[in-house]
């Protein structure tokens, strides 16, 4: 079973699209810790001036699902989503979709997705808060794989000799 979605443009999406939905989805599955942790360690030359478009607010997204990534969409069920929308004093909006109940974690990552739209802020953000929110990810997923890997079953048809 796989969940899928019935959007299928992200297939021509531009290389600023791309990098966005890139650094929105990092965001999104960042741990609170991970994020808060990089985000103070920013540099950044002055806290950032905002006004909120939609102040954090949590409710209930439904998950659809097809039976093998083709077949009938189901509704498997509901999840948490805590969603932000804020703007910059310099008119950039930043957005975020988080699951769960974190409003922190929201303000957060709608902040960074304004600053990295920020040719001012974009390369420290993508050095210092996205790249290594990847990389924990990206370890996370592989010890994942190795321990999944760890329990994998061969089975094999032997043949009997017996016509």
């Amino acid at each position: 079973m796989s969940v899928t979605s019935q959007n299928h443009a992200s297939d021509a999406l531009s290389p600023e699209q791309a990098s966005r939905k890139r650094w929105i989805g990092i965001l999104a599955k960042a741990e609170l810790k991970d994020l808060q942790q990089h985000w103070q360690a920013l540099e950044l030359p002055a806290a950032p001036e905002y006004q909120f478009i939609r102040k954090p607010e949590t409710g209930l997204t439904m998950l659809r699902g097809r039976i093998g990534g083709s077949g009938q969409p189901f509704n498997m069920g509901e999840m948490t989503v805590t969603r932000c929308a804020l703007r910059l004093a310099s008119g950039t909006l930043g957005l975020s979709y988080i699951a769960g109940r974190s409003k922190e974690h929201a303000i957060t990552a709608a902040l960074a997705d304004a600053l990295l739209q920020e040719a001012g802020t974009a390369e420290l953000l993508e050095s210092m808060l996205i790249n290594p929110l990847a990389a924990i990810q990206q370890a996370a997923q592989a010890e994942r794989m190795r321990e999944a890997s760890s329990t994998k079953v061969d089975f094999f048809t032997m043949v009997r000799g017996e016509d």
